[in-house]
């Protein structure tokens, strides 16, 4: 499990299993028993504080990261991988966090 994964989740009922991009950093993703992460949704707001995710980077369809919900979540739900999130994506998704957070 590394930053940058985009991975499987299982949220608490009503919700249910989506994708979510981990946002620890890799030195201390091993040390801890909960990691953050930013859920990424199909409904796409096209708003500063999310980032498109086409289906060519991996997704099973066109999404959105939504950096308005960033949680911290136990590392042992996390399940498996469906693709990492490129460089330049990361990249973008830092741009996105200091937005939704107004940093």
């Amino acid at each position: 499990m590394n930053r940058g994964e985009i991975r499987w989740y299982k949220f608490k009922k009503p919700d249910k299993m989506r994708p979510v991009l981990i946002l620890t950093r890799d030195s201390i993703i091993e040390f801890l028993n909960e990691i953050t992460i930013a859920p990424i949704t199909t409904t796409v707001r096209d708003i500063p504080s999310e980032l498109f995710l086409p289906r060519s980077v991996g997704m099973p369809r066109d999404c959105a990261i939504n950096f308005d919900h960033i949680q911290t979540v136990s590392k042992s739900k996390i399940g498996s991988l469906i693709t990492k999130l490129p460089s330049t994506y990361l990249n973008d998704a830092g741009v996105a966090i200091k937005f939704a957070l107004e940093l």
